[in-house]
């Protein structure tokens, strides 16, 4: 198991709580999809996996030493 995968799936349950949250606070506060918030819940919780995925695999290599080392190095700092 490499270092950022690791990383990632630590990442991810708390990315996908943040996506769940931001899609169910827009669910339920547009009237429009507050309406149809028994089917579209369901949905917001698969697309809260797929999403978190691939957003936690981008922020893993962004939590280690080497990732800052190697921009102060690009920066020229």
């Amino acid at each position: 198991m490499s270092i950022r995968f690791a990383l990632a799936s630590l990442v991810f349950m708390m990315v996908n709580a943040v996506v769940f949250g931001v899609g169910l606070v827009s669910v339920l506060t547009l009237p429009s999809l507050a309406r149809h918030a028994f089917d579209l819940i369901p949905a917001m919780v698969i697309a809260s996996f797929l999403i978190s995925a691939p957003l936690s695999w981008m922020i893993a290599p962004r939590l280690r030493a080497s990732y800052w080392r190697q921009q102060r190095v690009a920066a020229g700092n």
